[in-house]
C-alpha cells in the first residue's frame, strides 16, 4: 500500500520533467520601483541557475542585465523589458522610443502596455496606432526581437479583451499578455488565458499573482506559453 506523501520514482521523474519544461517558460521578474542594481544582478544569476527563459526588468536595468548575461557566457536567459508601464497611457511615439532604446541596450523582448483607456472607450483605431507604433519599432530591429502586448484583462470586459486581441494580432504583436501585475483588479486567471488564446490566435503570457507550481501549471494548461512571475524559484523548487 502506498503511504501518504510517498512519491514513486516514475512520478519523481515526471515531476522533474514538468518543472524543467516550466522553468524554460518562466520570465523571472522584478519590476518594483524599489529594485536595486544588486537585486537585478541576483535576479540574473538566479535565472541562469534555474534555466529560466529570461528576466523581466524595468528599462533602466536592461543594459545591466544584458551585461550580466554576457559576462556569464552570453547564452541562456534573455532580457525582457516593459514600455508604457504600468498604465499604458503614454503616447505611441514615446512607447516606440522606449522600445527602440531598450533594444539598443540589449533587450530582445518588449512587453508594452496597450492603451487600456482606449479599449474601454472602444477607440479601435487609436489602440491599433498604439500597438502598431511599438510593433514597427520591434520589427525594424530584426527577427530576433518580439513584442508582447499587455491588455490588463482584470480592467476589461470579455468583449473588450476580444477587441484588444484582434487589434494586437492585426498590429503585429507576437504575444498577448494578461496583466502588469500592478492593477488592483488582479492578475492572470485561467479564464482570461483561454480567452486571449482563442481570440488572438497569438501566444499568451500569463502574469500577475502566479506564485506556486500548481497555479503555473494551470496557466500552461489553459494555453499560456510563458509565465511572468517574481516567484519563479518557489515554483520550480
Amino acid at each position: 500500500m502506498r503511504r501518504v506523501g510517498c512519491i514513486r520514482t516514475g512520478e519523481k521523474i515526471m515531476t522533474c520533467r514538468i518543472k524543467t519544461d516550466l522553468a524554460s517558460r518562466i520570465e523571472h521578474t522584478l519590476l518594483k520601483a524599489e529594485a536595486t542594481p544588486a537585486q537585478i544582478d541576483k535576479l540574473c544569476d538566479e535565472a541562469i541557475e534555474h534555466n529560466f527563459h529570461g528576466v523581466c526588468v524595468n528599462p533602466i536595468y536592461v543594459a545591466q542585465a544584458a551585461k550580466r548575461f554576457t559576462s556569464a557566457g552570453g547564452s541562456g536567459p534573455v532580457v525582457v523589458t516593459v514600455c508604457g508601464f504600468p498604465l499604458g497611457a503614454s503616447s505611441p511615439e514615446i512607447k516606440a522610443d522606449e522600445a527602440r532604446r531598450a533594444i539598443d541596450d540589449g533587450a530582445t523582448e518588449i512587453d508594452m502596455v496597450a492603451w487600456i483607456g482606449g479599449l474601454v472607450a472602444g477607440d479601435e483605431a487609436g489602440v491599433q496606432r498604439d500597438v502598431e507604433a511599438v510593433a514597427r519599432a520591434v520589427c525594424n530591429a530584426g527577427e530576433a526581437y518580439l513584442l508582447k502586448a499587455i491588455l490588463e484583462t482584470a480592467a476589461l470586459t470579455d468583449e473588450q479583451v476580444e477587441l484588444g486581441c484582434r487589434i494586437c494580432a492585426e498590429a503585429g504583436a507576437e504575444f498577448v499578455k494578461t496583466s502588469t501585475g500592478f492593477h488592483a483588479g488582479g492578475g492572470a486567471t485561467e479564464h482570461h488565458v483561454k480567452l486571449l488564446a482563442k481570440a488572438s490566435g497569438l501566444r499568451v503570457k500569463a502574469a500577475g499573482g502566479i506564485r506556486d507550481f500548481a497555479t503555473a501549471c494551470r496557466m500552461i494548461d489553459a494555453g499560456a506559453s510563458r509565465i511572468g512571475t517574481s516567484s519563479g524559484i518557489a515554483i520550480v523548487s
